[in-house]
């Protein structure tokens, strides 16, 4: 029996990949960071009904010290590192954190990795907000990165580090630049389950509107469940590299809002009303990318379609909401 560590193991893509792992017969352990409310922090692997069969450990990134000891007790064959303040607004309030966990906390997980369990392989969870500023239309791993958040900037150096570790050390370690990857499990403060939570809201009567930033913003969206297999196909590998992973076609948050809405029989343009407060102080307006590389190589392609997705994630906000008493009408004396 193979054991697999991963950080960020609560988070959608965590969960995700823990259900993949114990699938294939791995014995799973997951580092929890005790600073989350009790009650929620198995709320995404209780969904998935895997809670009872993974192993939590009580660790931090930022602890060096703790990583070393998680690491050296469970003597992983395999390590994914995917925790990070990941929210890309939050990073702009809070560069300081983000620099430290997103890009810090993947190096204590590496120099730990290399100090007390350096055969095991190594997956780093980089992101396409690196490229931001993109340089070329269509995003690969040749292009060059052009970071324009503390949250890409963050991930850029840990990338780069993981890039690092593998050619000073030897150790198979691979990054997976991914395009945004959504689920039922995504964070409510994400776009798309703003979106997609806000039309159940709006549908069953709890809500009348749904703010939102820049709508002309385009994104590559695929579903978690088939990135995190292409996270696991890379540690299979007998050579260690960087893979970018997509689904080539790119969509914005107008015509992502158009299919949730369009899902309920509603039109989006009756409800959804634009915020200056929730446009990013630097803006990614497109992002692309091609995964030629990771189709070859990998094998891997995407099973789940954009339109299957959006009504996955409006249906399982359905199923949240529903007995819920509908919003009283606030009525003028």
């Amino acid at each position: 029996m193979r054991t697999a560590l991963i950080t960020g193991i609560t988070g959608q893509d965590g969960a995700y990949l823990a259900q993949l792992l114990l699938d294939q017969g791995y014995a799973v352990h997951g580092l929890l960071r005790r600073s989350a409310s009790a009650d929620v922090i198995g709320e995404r692997l209780r969904w998935l009904g895997i809670l009872d069969r993974v192993k939590l450990v009580d660790g931090d990134l930022m602890d060096l010290s703790s990583a070393i000891r998680i690491v050296g007790g469970i003597k992983p064959d395999e390590v994914y590192n995917l925790a990070a303040q990941s929210f890309v607004a939050a990073s702009w309030q809070q560069p300081l954190l983000t620099g430290a966990v997103t890009g810090m906390g993947a190096v204590n997980m590496l120099e730990a990795v290399r100090i007390v369990c350096p055969q095991a392989r190594f997956y780093q969870a980089s992101s396409s907000e690196m490229f931001g500023k993109i340089q070329q239309a269509v995003q690969s791993e040749s292009t060059p990165f052009y970071p324009r958040s503390p949250y890409a900037a963050a991930k850029l150096y840990a990338h780069w580090m993981t890039v690092n570790y593998r050619e000073s050390f030897g150790m198979h370690a691979s990054s997976g630049i991914l395009f945004n990857h959504e689920s039922p499990l995504r964070g409510i403060e994400f776009v798309t389950r703003k979106v997609t939570d806000g039309v159940a809201r709006i549908k069953l009567g709890l809500a009348r509107e749904l703010q939102l930033g820049n709508l002309d913003a385009t994104r590559d969206w695929g579903h978690a469940r088939d990135y995190v297999r292409a996270m696991w196909l890379m540690l299979q590998q007998d050579e260690a590299q960087d893979y970018v992973i997509a689904t080539g076609r790119t969509t914005s948050i107008r015509d992502f809002c158009a299919m949730a809405f369009g899902h309920v029989g509603l039109d989006w343009q009756e409800f959804v009303r634009t915020s200056a407060d929730l446009l990013r102080p630097a803006e990614v307006e497109v992002l692309l990318g091609d995964a030629t590389k990771a189709r070859t190589k990998l094998r891997w392609q995407p099973s789940v379609t954009l339109e299957t997705m959006v009504a996955e994630m409006v249906e399982a906000d359905l199923a949240r909401h529903r007995g819920r008493t509908a919003a009283p009408v606030a009525t003028r004396a």
